[in-house]
């Protein structure tokens, strides 16, 4: 089985960001940048299908600035067998990318093309199902099973309260979640054959954005706390409180 794994490059949720001048972008400053979490996921199941079938191959497609060959080079040494960094400077919307992600993918004969379900930076969902509308493909979001005989796929996903099951013909679109698998760190030895494997680095020429990010504002400084007592003698007037000021009872 031959899959396309799309990645992201993000900034790790531990990170402190604060704003850049003008307020309409993150100061990248002090930002340490990771793989996205949920697309390590996709990464890891195809790196097992491979492992698995004893045959095909694992390529990774990223779009970003120069920077984001090293999140590929993580992926290389996790077990992918090439990667492709779509070079781009900015921020472009969900649509642009799927654009530009199904430019590349289009041709190469694929499988199977997984992603994860959302990029912890922008929370948005909407490049997997936007890249599979525009390739003419099936399209499961938020898998957390995945089974494949031949080339029908059944898939598990979830949603609010529960899971659904769906059944659809390959090649088709994935979007992963947390519980589909456990991924894997890159071993001393995959590192050092990361080395070794192609990327392939190509500009592209983004389309005009849809959608234009006008400003970001920190979430406002919470409230101080007070201390209305000590023991079982502070619960009546806490329970005033929370009713008459709070109103939350």
């Amino acid at each position: 089985m031959n899959t396309i794994v799309c990645i992201k490059r993000v900034p790790d949720s531990a990170t402190r960001v604060k704003l850049a001048p003008g307020g309409a972008a993150l100061d990248p400053a002090g930002v340490k940048y990771v793989l996205n979490p949920y697309d390590e996921f996709a990464l890891e199941e195809a790196i097992r299908r491979v492992e698995q079938a004893g045959t095909g191959s694992v390529t990774v497609i990223a779009l970003g600035p120069p920077e984001t060959a090293e999140s590929l080079r993580q992926a290389l040494a996790m077990g992918a067998d090439e990667a492709v960094l779509l070079r781009a400077d900015g921020s472009p919307d969900g649509l642009v990318v799927a654009r530009a992600l199904a430019s590349e993918i289009e041709g190469r004969g694929a499988d199977l093309i997984l992603l994860g379900k959302q990029a912890i930076d922008d929370d948005n969902m909407q490049v997997p199902p936007m890249l599979a509308e525009i390739l003419g493909l099936p399209c499961a979001t938020v898998v957390v099973e995945l089974d494949i005989e031949g080339s029908r796929c059944t898939a598990r996903r979830e949603i609010e309260g529960g899971h659904e099951v769906l059944e659809f013909d390959l090649p088709a679109v994935v979007s992963t979640q947390k519980g589909l698998n456990e991924p894997r760190y890159p071993t001393l030895k995959g590192i050092m054959a990361a080395k070794r494997k192609p990327l392939v680095e190509k500009d592209v020429a983004l389309e005009d954005a849809s959608i234009t990010l006008v400003s970001l504002e920190e979430p406002p400084a919470p409230a101080a706390g007070r201390i209305v007592g000590e023991g079982p003698a502070a619960v009546s007037e806490l329970v005033t409180l929370l009713r008459e000021e709070a109103k939350v009872l």
